[in-house]
């Protein structure tokens, strides 16, 4: 390995992420190995009073609500988490500056959108990668590797889901997440879609076809100001695909909801061939289940997930693994890759699957509208209207 070098990083869009990217740099040390030290040097919001909190991070030197203040090489790398309608803008500015970033899903509010800056990366010298932190788990990296050796053999079905229940409180104020205006027609598919395609596409699985099941189930919410405006956008999306292989074809499902009661924030993967099978769910972390056949009998077993992930860190084997160590192993991944020192482990989402994800989800709004099957077309280069989820159900 190389010399240890300092990567300075800085965040666009003071939220909920870029405060988890505070605690992550943080907790670095956690690391067994790492070619960087990352040090969080600047944060930029729109929003001034945003940027307070990051006062507390004795590393933070610059404070700016100009994002463009971050692209004269004062910054290393980029982490940027901003309202999908604003990625296209950002996204291809920051890769045209040359400045390497690690862009929140779903990389563009459209597949217009998401071509577009996939254009510019592939323009420029910026190495770029799209955030997806749940199979970074480490039972979910255990998953990966028994369907990467061929354990559970021919495939016979797949399923990936991410739930969660953020959205069943119908009293829960708006904000722009249930908004189409800021997350675009794609709706919940933006927010979680990329969490769920991450695995399958790195498998290799990209659907031919697409049945989809789309609802709106809320359509007002509170403002926060006393009235009420519009909540105009999918909370949950039921996709079932047909993957060709090698082998044949066979059944995905694919979901993402909002509204899924009994659900905390729920991501979850089960795959069944000829030989065998596997699950694995974030809701009980520190197992994954692995179907054999002895003797002619099926038989399921739980397995210790343990803590250690694709990154190894100093943490017992023993103890638990939660969200904070997904980002944590995330971010290594991240930046081992950029430093050309990645090897064989499991790798951030690429911008090339964040658009084949984007022609998933057009391929969805296609079969709402029409309530049939339509094709996963690649190359996809089109704005969404209203027009597009005119098939939604519950929707007026």
């Amino acid at each position: 390995m190389t010399a240890r070098q300092q990567v300075r990083i800085g965040v666009i869009g003071a939220g909920l992420m870029g405060k988890e990217l505070a605690g992550v740099v943080g907790r670095w040390s956690a690391l067994q190995q790492s070619p960087v030290d990352p040090v969080l040097t600047a944060v930029c919001d729109v929003n001034a009073p945003a940027l307070d909190w990051f006062r507390r991070v004795g590393s933070v030197q610059t404070f700016t609500t100009e994002y463009r203040e971050l692209l004269d090489g004062s910054v290393d790398v980029l982490y940027v988490a901003v309202p999908h309608h604003l990625h296209e803008k950002l996204y291809v500015d920051i890769a045209e500056s040359g400045v390497d970033f690690l862009g929140e899903k779903p990389f563009g509010i459209d597949p217009f959108a998401s071509a577009t800056i996939g254009d510019a990366i592939a323009g420029s010298s910026a190495f770029v990668r799209c955030s997806s932190e749940m199979p970074f788990y480490p039972g979910a990296q255990q998953a990966i590797r028994y369907l990467q050796q061929g354990s559970a053999g021919r495939i016979i079905e797949a399923e990936f889901a991410f739930l969660h229940s953020s959205d069943l409180n119908p009293d829960k104020p708006i904000n722009w997440k249930r908004q189409t205006q800021f997350c675009g027609q794609i709706g919940v598919m933006g927010d979680l879609g990329m969490h769920v395609t991450h695995v399958p596409l790195r498998l290799g699985w990209r659907p031919e076809t697409v049945f989809a099941q789309l609802q709106e189930l809320v359509s007002v919410r509170p403002d926060g100001k006393g009235g009420t405006v519009p909540c105009d956008t999918i909370e949950n999306a039921t996709l079932t695909g047909r993957v060709g292989t090698g082998t044949g074809t066979f059944p995905i499902s694919l979901q993402t909801k909002r509204v899924a009661p009994g659900e905390m924030n729920t991501w979850r993967m089960r795959v069944v061939g000829m030989d065998g099978g596997v699950e694995f769910s974030t809701r009980y972390p520190q197992s994954l289940r692995v179907m054999t056949v002895r003797d002619g009998a099926q038989v399921w077993e739980e397995r210790m997930a343990g803590s250690q992930s694709a990154q190894p860190t100093i943490t017992g084997p023993i103890f638990e693994f939660g969200f904070p160590d997904a980002l944590l192993q995330m971010w290594a991944a991240y930046l081992a890759e950029r430093a050309g020192e990645l090897g064989d482990a499991f790798g951030c989402a690429t911008p090339q699957e964040a658009l084949a994800s984007h022609e998933l989800f057009d391929a969805a709004l296609v079969s709402s509208a029409s309530a049939a099957a339509a094709p996963v077309a690649a190359g996809v280069r089109r704005r969404h209207t209203a027009a597009d989820v005119s098939g939604v159900l519950g929707r007026d």
